[in-house]
């Protein structure tokens, strides 16, 4: 096939992917196809709902970036061209040898990955693929090499599993690499927990009422009125876009919650067994991430022993140009923040 067909193709999937909130929020995740050579991958910053942008792809020469010096990919992962910056998971594209490789943020998968015993669970689940678990690594360059050195013991890996992050497909085409992300998705999907709804009179924050509101989705109102899922969230940081989009769900340093941080930055609030206020000035992606966050929150076993973050691994995520990423992939965040 021709290039322009397979971007096409490229594009047409990741429009599909991007509407789909159970598998992509926000600008998460990132889709590439190798033709003639040349890595096309997404920008980073775009959301897949725009894959039909001119400035959706980027071009990044293969070779150079299989080389071997995946540092010189850029210095945050990407690769600039043109003016634009590849995805963070650039290096991590370029060396898998398929031509297809979909990354996606699922609430499946990362309610699944958060678990300390994730590989023994998946293990069963996934019987029969070609799968591989990675521990939590760091994304870009780190993350590249760990999977290089995964799929080199066991080249027909096709799905990736990624440690308090994501999930990995690999395939020839476009169509098979959707096909296969649908059986994962099917062997890993969790139903939510049941949860009480919001209180019928909430407390309200110490700011005009009209400043806030109620989210109309009820698994939003359960990060606070469901005892198991402000458990979950008290302990730590569960994936990387939860400190990057989301630093109200981060605990303080001391351990402690305040539930009602309510100043004029907090994008919402927590009211713990009342529920859940948003800021009329939400941006998008803080709600798209939200709005994941509580899907992923809903689907842990309560039971379960959770793997969080260390605050190492916290502060990597957040001193590894996260500001300047979050101002690329949320433009009313960046707004805000010059006004």
């Amino acid at each position: 096939m021709s290039a322009p067909h397979e971007l096409k193709l490229l594009r047409e999937l990741s429009a599909r992917l991007g509407a789909n909130p159970l598998l992509v929020q926000a600008s998460t995740g990132n889709t590439s196809v190798k033709v003639n050579g040349v890595l096309w991958i997404k920008a980073s910053g775009k959301w897949l709902t725009q894959a039909d942008h001119d400035d959706f792809l980027v071009p990044v020469e293969l070779g150079a970036a299989r080389s071997g010096d995946l540092t010189n990919v850029s210095s945050n992962g990407g690769s600039f061209n043109g003016g634009r910056c590849a995805s963070i998971e650039t290096a991590m594209h370029a060396v898998l040898p398929h031509a297809v490789v979909i990354h996606v943020h699922s609430v499946n998968v990362i309610a699944w990955a958060v678990r300390r015993d994730a590989e023994r669970q998946l293990a069963v689940r996934l019987d029969g693929l070609r799968w591989q678990w990675i521990p939590y690594t760091p994304s870009g360059v780190p993350l590249a090499q760990r999977i290089e050195q995964a799929v080199f013991r066991a080249r027909e890996t096709n799905v990736l599993v990624l440690g308090n992050h994501g999930l990995v497909i690999c395939a020839d085409t476009c169509a098979a690499a959707e096909v296969l992300l649908a059986e994962v998705e099917e062997r890993l999907r969790l139903e939510p927990r049941p949860t009480p709804g919001p209180a019928e009179t909430p407390l309200l924050p110490a700011a005009p009422e009209a400043a806030w509101y109620l989210p109309r989705c009820s698994r939003v109102s359960a990060l606070a009125t469901d005892p198991h899922s402000r458990k979950i969230l008290a302990g730590g940081v569960l994936y990387p876009c939860q400190a990057i989009f989301l630093p109200g769900t981060t605990p303080a340093r001391d351990g402690t919650w305040t539930y009602g941080n309510h100043s004029g930055k907090q994008p919402f609030f927590l009211v713990e067994e009342q529920g859940v206020r948003i800021s009329r000035h939400v941006t998008r992606a803080e709600f798209e991430i939200l709005n994941g966050l509580a899907e992923v929150v809903q689907r842990i076993d309560s039971a379960a022993k959770l793997r969080y973050l260390e605050e190492t691994e916290v502060r990597s995520v957040l001193d590894e140009g996260a500001s300047s990423y979050r101002r690329t992939a949320d433009p009313d965040y960046a707004s805000a923040a010059a006004n």
